[in-house]
């Protein structure tokens, strides 16, 4: 999906919203382990629930991948899913990955070719092993890095601010440095909802970059306080909520439950769509 049409889409929906699929069997309504795929019946309940509110969906690997071989098939399940669905949606592999070279290679490959299994939109990439750990995810046209800048977790704080001689923090140096290896029309930057107040200091090194924020529910994130300093004239904006949504309700409500959420945002956010005349 290109940046015009991530934006087109934005427009469309009214709607910058991620609805993360973690998807736990431990978490799952009880009634679902019946199907011959819980974590995909899930899934779809929850997508087909929640799209007309949300414009991307973000798996994260770590819950199929632990689940072995069957887990990898609900995932691909899924994708083709995602893919089918009349009205597009942006799809990302919330992976985190980033090796060498000819490994990052490797795992673009798995992810976002066409031609494999997956093929997603794009996918979160860790910057910390430098440019040609990072370049092969670019390879793809119409595909997307998504790089780790700060991030929500409390260990965020052993590394990310680590201030250089000059003053500047280590997520600051990742940003600037990055800009040589992407664009704004194939590079996101993850920047977690619970910092959202240096949101303002991101975009003074990347104004025009889409941010994908995580933390919004129940990390405890404010979507307004995202929206104030996060917003840009094109929205440059994904903001994902997991748990919140997905996991609203453990009854046979779920799917409802989910949507109810899902709404919520989703009106916040074409409050906010207007107040910059997006919309």
């Amino acid at each position: 999906m290109t940046r015009q049409q991530l934006i087109a889409q934005i427009k469309k929906k009214q709607s910058f919203l991620c609805v993360g699929l973690d998807t736990d069997l431990k978490k799952i309504p009880q009634h679902l382990l019946s199907e011959p795929d819980p974590v995909f019946a899930f899934n779809k309940a929850i997508i087909d629930a929640t799209k007309p509110y949300a414009m991307a969906y973000k798996p994260n690997l770590a819950f199929y991948e632990s689940m072995g071989i069957g887990g990898l098939q609900s995932l691909k399940k899924t994708m083709e899913y995602l893919r089918s669905l009349p009205e597009k949606v942006f799809t990302i592999a919330d992976a985190k990955r980033g090796d060498i070279g000819n490994t990052s290679q490797q795992y673009a490959k798995a992810f976002l070719s066409p031609d494999g299994d997956f093929n997603f939109d794009s996918m979160t990439i860790a910057p910390y092993m430098g440019e040609d750990s990072v370049v092969p995810f670019t390879t793809y046209e119409g595909k997307w890095v998504i790089l780790l800048a700060l991030t929500s977790n409390k260990g965020a704080l052993d590394f990310q601010f680590i201030k250089d001689q000059n003053g500047r923090q280590l997520f600051e140096t990742v940003l600037e440095t990055s800009k040589k290896w992407g664009t704004p029309e194939n590079m996101m930057y993850v920047v977690g909802a619970t910092k959202a107040d240096m949101l303002e200091d991101i975009r003074s090194i990347v104004p025009d970059s889409f941010l994908l924020v995580p933390g919004v529910g129940a990390q405890g994130g404010s979507l307004a306080e995202v929206c104030k300093y996060g917003l840009n004239s094109d929205c440059g904006l994904l903001v994902n909520s997991s748990r919140g949504i997905i996991y609203a309700s453990q009854g046979e409500d779920f799917a409802q439950r989910a949507a109810d959420e899902a709404r919520k945002l989703q009106q916040q956010m074409a409050e906010e769509l207007h107040r910059i005349k997006m919309i």
